[in-house]
């Protein structure tokens, strides 16, 4: 029932081949049956994944590794102009195509979702995902992350829907057409892209505006950015709004939220009647995606009762706490949190969900434009745990800004009490984190940038 491959995309090169966005539209288009190349800067399971499924992954960036006959080349934002790929497309005058786009022309013709906000993207497009598979609807996704099942960020499936993450970052969510849209929240982030609230308003304010005639918005009811963007569209005449959450208003009201252990029964009421399903991940910010997640599926006609007993099935996405193993009483957990509102969602999560046991987070800043505008609010998050690591702000796309460093951070968490160690040499950690751990407590390694790859380290230390 999918369509085929657009005309534009036969031959698609991705400059960035292994990133999670870039990489997931790259499965998809490889599994259609397009001629898929590209590159990225350093080898790694995707590309051998990529590999594996007959698409061209070179290491590294040059001009030799664009195909002559290449019918586009696809980049993201942090694509810069002068890489050496992007400058021989334009010498050969291939056209230029953004993720976004490649993504909306793999979403044509399909009954989409798209989920948008904040915080939670990757978890409710992966539960939405997890649940139309169990239930037999053979959905293509498009996520930015790694499920824990069957461990892709993307799959091309033969149904009708279609579930993509859609990013509000650098506005490219703005490319989509959704039946069905899904708005977490609504915060002032992306600082590179965003410089007021104002304009991440009218930002979702035309993602909205491109739902669908007869479409439906999902948004939540607690979240107060969100409930301003609410106000602000709710008289367009050809939108349905579902508002989901705690507060009483809310037309998915949760009931109650009962944690148990490293999961969480939630109950809703839903058109009057009270539903009760399993959530697999701890934390009153991980059932409010799922509730998300039964709304739009039920916006798309699927049966409540099925879509919530579908949701049991969600084991969880790679590194959305994590569990990356056990060693000497200790648990190490990997979290992608990397905004003051994610990092304390997750702390919380952990604290609610093992009461008892001391909680220490090796935290990875994320990029020197966020650590200037919430350095002091990351700092005060630190403060919910037991003791705390700080290593230097991880740069990604981004060129240092003169006087801003982790130290920001570290003096706001211990400014609100919290326990703080500054480490600057990421290798020492295992050492420092071994020295600190004992039998019962729980580590968690948190940020977006590499420091997912200190965990196994901690493992392999704490063994030793």
């Amino acid at each position: 029932m999918a369509p085929g491959i657009p005309a534009a995309m036969e031959r698609p090169h991705f400059i960035g081949i292994g990133g999670a966005g870039m990489s997931g539209i790259a499965k998809i288009l490889t599994q259609r049956g397009a001629k898929v190349a590209g590159s990225d800067s350093k080898e790694s399971a995707t590309a051998g994944a990529l590999r594996a499924l007959g698409a061209t992954v070179h290491i590294g960036h040059a001009a030799g590794h664009l195909a002559d006959d290449a019918t586009c080349v696809v980049v993201s934002s942090a694509i810069r102009d002068d890489n050496p790929e992007l400058v021989r497309a334009g010498e050969l005058s291939i056209p230029v195509v953004h993720r976004s786009d490649a993504l909306a022309s793999l979403m044509q013709g399909l009954r989409s979702i798209a989920v948008a906000g904040t915080h939670g993207k990757t978890t409710t497009t992966s539960m939405l995902a997890v649940a139309l598979t169990e239930l037999g609807l053979d959905p293509s996704y498009a996520i930015g992350g790694d499920l824990a099942g069957p461990g892709t960020n993307a799959t091309h499936g033969e149904g009708a829907i279609f579930v993509a993450e859609a990013d509000e970052s650098d506005r490219s969510f703005q490319k989509y057409d959704p039946e069905v849209a899904i708005v977490l929240n609504v915060e002032l982030d992306h600082h590179a892209n965003y410089a007021s609230m104002d304009e991440i308003y009218d930002s979702f304010e035309t993602f909205t505006g491109k739902i669908v005639p007869d479409g439906t918005l999902v948004v939540s009811a607690d979240q107060s950015g969100a409930v301003e963007l609410t106000r602000r569209v709710r008289d367009l005449s050809s939108l349905k709004v579902v508002t989901y959450g705690e507060s009483p208003t809310a037309d998915v009201r949760v009931h109650k939220i009962t944690p148990r252990g490293l999961t969480s029964e939630v109950t809703v009421v839903l058109n009057g009647k009270y539903l009760t399903f399993t959530v697999s991940v701890p934390g009153r910010h991980y059932a409010l995606n799922a509730v998300a997640a039964l709304a739009a599926g039920v916006a798309l006609g699927i049966p409540a009762h099925n879509l919530a007993s579908a949701l049991g099935k969600y084991t969880g996405v790679k590194r959305r706490l994590q569990l990356k193993g056990e060693a000497a009483g200790v648990q190490v957990i990997d979290s992608y949190a990397h905004h003051p509102t994610e990092m304390t969602a997750d702390l919380e999560a952990m604290r609610g969900a093992a009461t008892d046991a001391r909680i220490l987070v090796v935290f990875q800043p994320h990029l020197f434009s966020r650590t200037q505008e919430l350095g002091t609010e990351m700092g005060q998050a630190l403060a919910l745990a037991d003791a705390s690591v700080v290593l230097d702000i991880y740069p990604a796309r981004e060129d240092p800004v003169p006087g801003i460093t982790s130290t920001l951070i570290i003096d706001a968490a211990r400014s609100a009490g919290a326990d703080v160690t500054a480490v600057h040499d990421k290798a020492t950690v295992p050492e420092v984190i071994a020295g600190m751990a004992k039998p019962g407590d729980l580590v968690l390694t948190m940020g977006a940038g590499d420091v997912t790859d200190i965990g196994p380290q901690i493992l392999d230390h704490l063994s030793s």
